[in-house]
């Protein structure tokens, strides 16, 4: 009998892309852990549609001992639960497997972040970059307008390079986002960002007036690649050989790092934690709880600048 699991994955992916809007890179994702799984229940001669809960539990054992993190083992983990939801819902099986399957523990690091100080060198550089009329001056423009709004926003950079070119339209000093699951935010703009877009958008204009047949493209950072905007992967490569002329370690920077350090430096600088969920367009406010260690750094120097007994303390030293 043929063995319908790579059909049904297929058409669990066309589910969770026409209802659910989700994003190529979750698409190709869960076509990876899943095509995954099914090979190790072939081996066993177990059919993906027909698992127990016994022989995805031997799966998730199997990458355990393989050494894979438990952040590697509950993306799994919750890609097949994604997929037997969807056999349940369809009438494709009378159970979930998945119920009793416990996550593996993890511990929560710390997001990797930057100093302000870093932030402002990074910034510095790519100014002082961009002010310099020579040839090639459109993409130092560019990698300014890209850090400006990655800053001023805290945009996951997937969200930023694939910016429309109405953008440079807009008045005033808010941006909408659309970022996952197609849902959109608003989020402000610093006076820097909105500067350095309209510097960049000014010699895109121009440099697109003087190709006359260059066809103008809908994104904001245009791009030869397939999407035809800028590939993410460039930006994070550029923008290390930026951090390398800023005298930066570049290994510890990136778009991903960068996001972090909106995200931190506002909540230090006495942000709601919501209001910076909002911003970031995290669904669940346990996402932004990783910035907690801000808040409790925070909030100790609150007390310890003005409660009346802390005062009393420094007084006796």
């Amino acid at each position: 009998m043929v063995d319908l699991g790579r059909v049904h994955v297929e058409s669990f992916l066309e589910m969770m892309s026409a209802e659910r809007g989700a994003a190529a890179n979750t698409l190709q994702s869960y076509e990876r852990d899943l095509d995954d799984v099914r090979s190790f229940l072939t081996e066993r001669s177990i059919r993906l549609t027909e698992a127990a809960s016994a022989d995805l539990a031997a799966y998730l054992s199997s990458l355990a001992r393989k050494g894979f993190k438990p952040s590697s083992q509950a993306r799994r983990l919750a890609a097949m639960r994604q997929f037997y939801k969807f056999l349940y819902a369809e009438g494709l099986r009378t159970d979930d497997p998945t119920g009793i399957l416990d996550a593996p523990k993890k511990g929560r690091p710390l997001p990797k972040t930057m100093g302000v100080e870093e932030v402002g060198r990074l910034l510095s550089q790519a100014e002082a970059e961009a002010e310099d009329a020579a040839p090639g001056q459109l993409q130092r423009l560019r990698m300014l307008a890209l850090l400006e709004l990655l800053y001023a926003t805290g945009m996951r950079v997937s969200e930023l390079v694939s910016l429309p070119a109405r953008v440079l339209d807009q008045e005033g000093r808010f941006l909408m986002i659309r970022g996952k699951g197609n849902k959109e935010r608003l989020v402000p703009l610093s006076h820097s960002a909105i500067s350095a877009l309209k510097s960049y958008g000014r010699l895109l204009a121009a440099e697109n007036a003087a190709v006359k047949e260059r066809q103008e493209s809908p994104w904001l950072f245009p791009s030869a690649s397939k999407e035809g905007y800028l590939p993410r992967q460039v930006f994070a490569r550029d923008l290390k050989n930026l951090a390398i002329r800023a005298g930066l370690t570049p290994s510890l920077i990136s778009p991903h790092v960068m996001r972090h350090a909106f995200a931190s430096h506002l909540l230090a600088n006495g942000a709601d934690l919501r209001v910076v969920q909002e911003l970031l367009g995290h669904s669940d406010i346990s996402t932004t709880q990783i910035y907690t260690h801000v808040l409790e750094e925070r909030l100790q120097q609150l007390v310890q600048t003005h409660h009346p007994l802390a005062k009393q303390a420094k007084k006796h030293e």
